[in-house]
C-alpha cells in the first residue's frame, strides 16, 4: 500500500508541513495528509488527485458525499470520513467567524460562510438570517428547500421566526445551483413581497443575497431592494 513514508522525502506532505508550515501545502497535499494512504497501485498524492478530479476542483469538495468518496479507488469509509470531517470543520470555522460580531456592514466573511453553507448545494435552499437592532446575527435557519418561487416561500414562517428570536431585521439568502447569479423575476417578486410585509410588521429586509460556489449577488449592493416588480415603483 502506498503510504506517506514510501514517497520521496521532497514529496512528503507531512515533512513539508513540519518544515515550512501547513500553509505551504498544495490542495492535493492537504488532502493527502488527511487521507494518509493511497491504494496498492496509486500513491496517496495520486489518490488525492482522483478526489479532486471527482470533485471537479477544490470548490467541489464541499459537495462530496460519503458514497461519492467511497466510489473512488483507494478510498474506504474511514478515509472518506476523515476528509468529510476536515471539510465540515472549515464550514464551522466560517460559521463561528460570522457569529462573532460580523454585521451586515462587514459582509465579506458572511458571504464566504454563505457560499460554504449553501453555495455548493445541488438543490436550492432558502435561508434567512435574523439580526438585532445593531445588525448583529441572532440566528439563522434554512426555511425552504427546492425551486424558489413566489408560492414556495411562506412569509408567515419567516416572520414567525423573526418574532420568536426578537429580530428587527432579516437577510434573505438563496443559492443558484446552476451557478448563475442574476436574480430571476421570481426572485424579485419574492423580495418585494417580503419587503412590503416586513414594513408592516416592523421587521426590515436588509438584503437578499444569491450565492453560488464562486460568487454572489446582493440586492442591497445593486440598489434594487425597494422596487415593486408587480406594479410599478413604490411611492
Amino acid at each position: 500500500m502506498a503510504v506517506l513514508r514510501e514517497l520521496p522525502q521532497s514529496e512528503m506532505p507531512r515533512e513539508k508541513a513540519e518544515r515550512y508550515g501547513i500553509g505551504s501545502l498544495s490542495t492535493r497535499e492537504l488532502i493527502a495528509l488527511l487521507i494518509r494512504t493511497g491504494s496498492p497501485d496509486m500513491s496517496v498524492l495520486e489518490t488525492a488527485d482522483e478526489i479532486l478530479k471527482e470533485a471537479e476542483g477544490v470548490q467541489g469538495l464541499s459537495r462530496m458525499t460519503l458514497p461519492r468518496l467511497c466510489g473512488i479507488r483507494g478510498i474506504h469509509t474511514a478515509k472518506a470520513l476523515q476528509l468529510l470531517a476536515g471539510i465540515e470543520l472549515s464550514k464551522r470555522i466560517y460559521r463561528e467567524e460570522v457569529f462573532e460580531g460580523i454585521t451586515v456592514d462587514k459582509p465579506q466573511t458572511l458571504i464566504r460562510w454563505l457560499q460554504s453553507e449553501i453555495g455548493t448545494k445541488e438543490q436550492e435552499n432558502f435561508l434567512v438570517i435574523f439580526l438585532d437592532t445593531a445588525s448583529r446575527i441572532l440566528r439563522y435557519q434554512i426555511l425552504f428547500r427546492g425551486t424558489v418561487n413566489a408560492s414556495a416561500v411562506y412569509p408567515r414562517e419567516i416572520f414567525k421566526e423573526a418574532y420568536l428570536c426578537g429580530s428587527t431585521g432579516i437577510i434573505l439568502v438563496h443559492n443558484h445551483p446552476a451557478g448563475t447569479l442574476a436574480p430571476s423575476f421570481a426572485d424579485r417578486i419574492i423580495t418585494d413581497r417580503l419587503e412590503r410585509i416586513g414594513m408592516m410588521m416592523e421587521v426590515k429586509v436588509l438584503d437578499h443575497i444569491i450565492v453560488s460556489s464562486s460568487g454572489y449577488y446582493s440586492f442591497r449592493e445593486a440598489g434594487i431592494l425597494s422596487q415593486n416588480v408587480e406594479g410599478g415603483n413604490k411611492e
